[in-house]
């Protein structure tokens, strides 16, 4: 049987359930796709060309995460669906020897908001101004909620003002529905925002959310001691990963199907 490779782009990237979760799906349907994937961890220099080392390895597919999801959506050929509008790449698929970019991060945090019974018609405040803050604040908007994006410095923040969302770099003194931690602070261990801001924040809210996964963050601990609805990055990872792999698979398996595999291996 025809092999095939597949990766994930990341720094850090040791701690990332991807290849699991992927190698679980291409294991299950490599009868229906006519071929064995291997997907693997691929911990990327921050210089790194990611075009260059995607054709090197001789890849087919990859997914990108942190730092790289931005830099992903400028070295593609073609650009397809909302990653047009969201500037932010996280899935790289070879097809017909064009490098095509994907975002599967906007209706993945969408569906795992909608398996948790979450209403629309609130407002959140996303922490942070990267790639993944990009797809949410897209996905959301799409979706009728009011958004707002808080950002420590203005890099990056004009692409929200262009979206129409509200745009701060010192903590409004608004209430949030949903607050959502989209900033690479959890895997450092530290909160995003001043505590007691934070605690502010919690107070009014009806969710907090942290993209990160697989561990009570310093984030979701504080919303847990708070008695605050809280969830962490597991189902959007899964939901976003079952989405890329429907791409993998040249859309031969429905990403419910690939949602199921993943979600019994993790």
């Amino acid at each position: 049987m025809k092999l095939k490779s597949f990766g994930v782009f990341g720094n850090p990237i040791k701690h990332s359930k991807s290849p699991l979760i992927h190698n679980a799906c291409f294991l299950t349907f490599q009868k229906e796709l006519g071929f064995l994937g291997h997907y693997h961890p691929i911990l990327l220099p921050l210089e790194s060309r990611i075009k260059n080392e995607f054709l090197h390895l001789g890849l087919s597919g990859a997914n990108v995460t942190l730092p790289f999801k931005e830099r992903a959506f400028q070295i593609c050929d073609k650009i397809k669906g909302i990653a047009l509008e969201c500037a932010s790449v996280n899935t790289l698929v070879l097809e017909n020897d064009e490098l095509v970019g994907y975002n599967t991060d906007a209706l993945g945090f969408y569906l795992s908001l909608k398996h948790q019974n979450y209403q629309n018609d609130q407002n959140a405040l996303i922490l942070g101004a990267g790639g993944s803050a990009k797809a949410l604040a897209c996905g959301l908007q799409k979706q009728g909620l009011k958004v707002s994006v808080l950002n420590r410095s203005a890099r990056g923040l004009d692409f929200f003002q262009r979206l129409g969302c509200d745009c701060f770099m010192e903590p409004p003194k608004s209430a949030f529905d949903l607050i959502i931690n989209a900033t690479s602070a959890s895997l450092h261990n530290e909160l995003p925002l001043n505590k007691e801001v934070l605690k502010g924040y919690f107070k009014e809210s009806k969710l907090a959310y942290d993209l990160a996964y697989g561990f009570l963050t310093p984030f979701l601990s504080l919303a847990k001691e708070l008695k605050i609805p809280f969830q962490d990055g597991k189902d959007m990872l899964i939901y976003q990963a079952s989405l890329s792999f429907e791409k993998f698979s040249d859309s031969q398996i429905p990403y419910s199907k690939a949602f199921e595999v993943m979600r019994s291996v993790f």
